[in-house]
């Protein structure tokens, strides 16, 4: 079998090809799409970086491709769901840059604090600004960590070794995991306000999108310096220009930036006090041999022996099970995901109960996909099939798995409940048919959904012109509905609706939304 390595990479990954009997292996790198489309259909395997896009037409040209790997942890460029469907298994190597990036972190703060950047550039110039360039110390002063996942608690190890006090805010860590990492756990606005230095470590979501924004900076320190290594679109970048100009803020250091590369205009590209550096969280000669090296074995090992490892689309399943439980795992993960996106809280425990028919299956890969679908929307980190239990018990939360052969509304049901420190949400699920999946319970509300798209979830109060009200406004903002599911416990209560709609509105019109008449809460999940 054929492997191609398309974007450069250590040459340790062609090297172990070359000593896999029955693998050979051929580097072409910096084809365009056309002639890689052109190449692809004579292969078994593809190893990418960030550079290569495998699209849907080069997957569409790809007949015998068995296997993606990607030397990295973002699959952004890779066609996860057209992979999945045409059956190619998709790899990546989680943790191969938590350190580097981590470090990378820690290296931004340092700078920052002593203007290092600046004043090497200064001293190029044949000046000697001493005065100019005086900084601060990070000994005894407070580090603010936005997400505490396996890089935010890296960055935390650190700094507690510069003699750094170490306070975060993730709601979906435990009090307990993070008093092991010692940390201690504030609110947002604690953090905000309590922060020398604040530095983000969370994965970019709707709900993360611009979290710093003009609002939250007000509430910071006055003279606080902000790093942002994680991903470009968590900060507003022009908000923190303008605190920075206002002297609000200290300085800053970006590593990723919300269009990359930045636009020449960028206004932190501008400032003095600012530190930028091209997307070098993962840039170090060991990270990347790390990588390699780890994505040519485990395709390796895959294509010589069928064993799968760090897939994110097929769990460790025998082929001739996976066909009764496929359905099962797929829906699984979208209830995961769904629940995932909902909740608040650190979360303490994960239930995952199963009746009917489905008990007669072997369904650990079924709860495991439950736990990657729910922990992926709430990590800093990758979460797949092989280390969602891992992660699951590395941040406190408690996993249990429940049978009864008794079934109840439906042949057969799949059910999560998660017991967050603000409470208890569910989700069930049931599978119409053989391959039909549906959502047919959120906490108390019964519902008939097709977990698939961009989903409208609104609660509100039981009153007449609701639907109208949503209707009208999605209309006016030319916001197609391809299908509504309504949900309530009884009549002038709370009720559910949950609207698939052909766009995902924009935060303009979610805010609009929020604010008709009756409604309790509104938001958008994407399945």
């Amino acid at each position: 079998m054929k492997i191609l390595i398309s974007d450069s990479m250590s040459a340790k990954a062609a090297d172990i090809f070359k000593n896999t009997e029955g693998l050979e292996v051929d580097v072409i790198t910096g084809e365009n799409p056309e002639e890689l489309k052109a190449r692809i259909g004579e292969y078994h395997g593809l190893v990418v970086r960030s550079s290569t896009k495998a699209t849907k037409e080069i997957l569409d040209a790809a007949t015998n491709l068995k296997v993606i790997g990607r030397a990295g942890t973002g699959v952004d460029n890779i066609d996860v769901a057209e992979a999945s469907n045409k059956g190619i298994v998709v790899m990546n190597t989680p943790g191969g840059n938590t350190v580097t990036t981590a470090e990378h972190a820690i290296s931004m703060m340092v700078a920052l604090a002593r203007n290092v950047p600046q004043a090497t550039s200064s001293m190029k110039n044949g000046k000697w600004e001493k005065k100019r360039f005086q900084g601060t110390e990070l000994t005894g002063k407070t580090l603010g960590i936005l997400g505490v996942g396996n890089i935010g608690s890296v960055v935390a190890s650190r700094a507690q070794g510069l003699k750094m006090s170490v306070i975060s805010y993730d709601p979906f860590i435990s009090e307990e995991a993070a008093e092991k990492l010692g940390i201690t756990l504030v609110t947002f606005d604690e953090l905000l306000a309590k922060s020398d230095f604040l530095s983000i470590h969370v994965p970019f979501t709707s709900d993360t999108k611009n979290i710093v924004n003009a609002e939250a900076i007000a509430k910071m320190k006055d003279g606080a310096r902000l790093i942002n290594c994680a991903r470009g679109g968590i900060v507003d970048e022009a908000a923190a220009a303008e605190a920075i100009e206002s002297g609000k803020l200290a300085g800053a250091a970006f590593d990723v930036f919300s269009t990359e590369p930045p636009e020449p205009d960028n206004p932190l590209l501008k400032l003095d006090n600012v530190i930028a550096t091209p997307h070098l969280g993962a840039s170090t000669l060991e990270a990347q041999e790390n990588v390699a090296v780890a994505v040519a074995d485990q395709i390796a090992d895959y294509l010589t022996t069928g064993t799968i490892r760090n897939a994110i689309n097929v769990p460790s399943v025998p082929a001739e099970l996976l066909a009764s439980l496929g359905p099962y795992i797929s829906l699984a993960e979208k209830l995961g995901s769904f629940l995932g996106q909902t909740l608040s809280g650190g979360i303490e425990e994960i239930a995952v109960e199963y009746s009917g028919d489905v008990v007669d299956l072997d369904v650990a890969p079924v709860t495991i996909a439950s736990i990657k679908g729910l922990l992926e929307q709430v990590m800093d980190q990758n979460v797949n099939f092989v280390n969602a239990p891992v992660v699951a018990k590395d941040r406190g939360i408690k996993v249990v798995e429940i049978k009864s052969s008794r079934a109840i509304d439906f042949a057969s049901t799949v059910t999560i409940k998660v017991t967050t420190s603000e409470g208890e949400r569910s989700i069930e699920g049931a599978m119409f048919g053989k391959k039909d999946p549906r959502i047919v319970r959120i906490d108390r509300f019964l519902l008939d959904v097709v977990p698939e798209g961009s989903l409208l979830l609104l609660q509100n109060d039981d009153k007449p012109g609701v639907i109208g009200n949503v209707g009208t406004l999605l209309a006016e903002n030319e916001i197609n509905i391809a299908r509504m599911h309504l949900g309530r416990e009884s009549i002038a209560h709370e009720a559910v609706s949950i609207w698939k709609v052909d766009t995902r509105p924009s935060d303009e019109v979610m805010g609009k939304l929020a604010a008709l008449p009756n409604i309790i809460s509104a938001r958008v999940i994407e399945l």
